[in-house]
């Protein structure tokens, strides 16, 4: 399903995030703002959510401590106990404070590995996938704008020329 979009251009961030600030208050929907650098409270000024990622993140470093713990006391006391340094082996809780370094390591590389992999896919950012980006000066010093248009091109198309938008494109979106 493809869907009408209209993109301005912008070469100023401070002039780009006033105009989202505008186009919002005119209860416009903005589809998606391309920047070649991230630009301070953007997120907000757009309306996103606030990110989960942190839940992940600790949710995926329980996930590593469980594993660690499960990991070590199979290891050590289970399948192979060994006398080191005089250490009882048929105990793991008077072996723990060995095995903090471990279970550090381990929590620290689960949240960081299925952070990356979440990261991702949230952003769904695969090997060989095409870029996304509809004008390659974004990438450089240009500031685009897209914004979905409902019937109400020409309205929309004046109130983006009066935030400042440098080009207007109207385009179809896939």
């Amino acid at each position: 399903m493809s869907s009408k979009v209209i993109q301005a251009m912008y070469i100023d961030d401070d002039v780009l995030m006033a105009a989202v600030k505008k186009v919002r208050q005119e209860n416009h929907h903005i589809e998606e703002v391309y920047t070649p650098f991230p630009v301070h409270g953007l997120d907000k000024a757009m309306g996103l959510a606030p990110t989960r990622l942190a839940i992940t993140a600790f949710m995926y470093g329980c996930v590593g401590l469980s594993v660690a713990v499960t990991m070590m006391y199979y290891i050590m006391i289970v399948d192979w106990p060994q006398n080191i340094g005089g250490k009882p082996s048929f105990s793991f809780l008077e072996n723990m404070p060995a095995f903090v370094p471990i279970m550090f390591e381990m929590t620290v590389f689960f949240a960081a590995h299925l952070m990356v992999i979440t990261f991702y896919l949230r952003s769904k950012l695969w090997p060989f996938k095409e870029a996304e980006n509809p004008d390659p000066r974004t990438t450089d010093d240009h500031f685009l704008m897209e914004v979905s248009v409902h019937g109400n091109e020409e309205e929309l198309k004046a109130l983006l020329l009066e935030t400042g938008a440098t080009e207007i494109k109207v385009t179809e979106k896939h």
